[in-house]
């Protein structure tokens, strides 16, 4: 409609012409808002980073959820999980990466096969897989050695906990007879890596999962099962939940230090960094309200004008918020994207590490600076009060 189009295209050019009208002051609001957004930005960035880092470095230090076999009282020998189990756990919950590690553990005797001065020790024998160990155990220190000598190529590979290795007096490189009770023949390994996690995993010994099958002479059980799931503290709670009813004949064992570590040092990270951003944009609403109360005061003649030539009060009010909206949009899209660049030097500075960019702190920003530069415009609201023959004649 050509009525609609005048309208429009007038009401865009009394805009411009607000936004000219006083250039200092314009730049103090959006030094306000791009300032409060600059930090938002950052405190939000540093608040989603440091959530995907915790649950990162959590995972680094070990699996948070056991799942053993349910415990009979009648039971003599120790309880195992049917190996079909793998299969039954979900690999990806709520689009994050599950992963499972196996284990069949057994009691063996291990002697160095070099003759050196060191008496056959009882040690205990971990069936697993060497690739999801090593990623499961990243945090771990593996101190390896090459691929075996062509003596010892018919050798089985097997890692040693470091606590074993200095008992036996062995080290990478070398190899170990071993020996169950279950089994009559004897086998030996060969040490691709010592392993020292400064856990339980350092008076073990590592071999893989068939091996120990044929060790112990023990086939298609497991005597439990290490997940780590990648999620925050709430979720690995509901993936819990959900093993508990995808596995009703096991007992699902959540890593307390773990998972309850994770979400407490999270929330204690989260409230501060909200308490601060809502402080920021307390004080930037304020500074923006009060540059507001002098523009209102500015422009009673204007709004006296348009109200004397049959402009409604709502379009009036229109009008200031439109601008107050496109002076929050333009000072939150710098200050943002300013803030976010600001996180990434502000995070290794604070912990040592530098931040990632999450894109969806940048929208964010902007609806929050948007949000509080239309609440700041409220001293605008005095105009509706003003009458077009008290400003005419000097008494408004």
């Amino acid at each position: 409609m050509p009525g609609q189009a005048t309208n429009r295209a007038m009401f865009w050019r009394i805009i411009r012409r607000l936004l000219g009208a006083n250039r200092g002051r314009l730049f103090i609001i959006l030094l306000a808002l791009g300032a409060g957004a600059a930090v938002t930005a950052a405190l939000l960035n540093l608040q989603v980073d440091a959530q995907h880092r915790l649950t990162t470095e959590f995972r680094a230090f070990g699996p948070n959820i056991i799942v053993a076999p349910k415990r009979m009282d009648t039971e003599t020998s120790p309880p195992t999980l049917d190996s079909s189990i793998i299969e039954r756990i979900p690999k990806r919950f709520e689009a994050q990466p599950v992963d499972v590690v196996p284990f069949l553990y057994g009691l063996a005797k291990a002697a160095p096969q070099s003759g050196k001065n060191a008496a056959a020790a009882t040690v205990v024998i971990a069936g697993t897989s060497f690739g999801d160990l090593q990623r499961m155990g990243s945090s771990w220190r593996f101190e390896r050695v090459g691929a075996p000598t062509s003596a010892l190529f018919s050798e089985t590979e097997c890692m040693l906990g470091a606590s074993v290795a200095a008992s036996l007096h062995v080290q990478a490189g070398d190899s170990v007879a071993l020996h169950h009770e279950a089994n009559v023949d004897r086998t030996s390994c060969f040490v691709s890596a010592v392993i020292s996690s400064g856990g339980s995993e350092d008076n073990q010994l590592f071999v893989d999962l068939q091996e120990a099958e044929s060790l112990t002479a023990t086939h298609g059980r497991l005597s439990l099962v290490q997940v780590s799931f990648h999620g925050t503290g709430e979720s690995v709670n509901r993936y819990i939940a959900a093993l508990g009813s995808a596995l009703p004949d096991a007992e699902i064992r959540p890593v307390r230090q773990f998972t309850e570590g994770e979400a407490k040092i999270y929330k204690r990270i989260s409230g501060v960094l909200t308490a601060t951003v809502a402080i920021v944009l307390v004080l930037s609403g304020l500074c923006v309200m009060a540059a507001m109360t002098n523009v209102a005061m500015e422009r009673k003649m204007d709004v006296g004008l348009m109200k004397a030539i049959g402009g409604s009060m709502r379009r009036v009010l229109r009008l200031f918020l439109a601008e107050a909206a496109l002076l929050g949009l333009a000072g939150g899209m710098i200050g943002a994207a300013a803030g976010i660049f600001l996180s990434v030097g502000l995070g290794k500075a604070v912990f040592g590490v530098a931040a990632r960019p999450r894109l969806i702190v940048y929208p964010v920003a902007v609806a929050l600076t948007i949000m509080v530069a239309i609440l700041s415009a409220y001293p605008l609201r005095r105009l509706a009060s003003i009458r077009p023959a008290s400003v005419f004649r000097g008494e408004a």
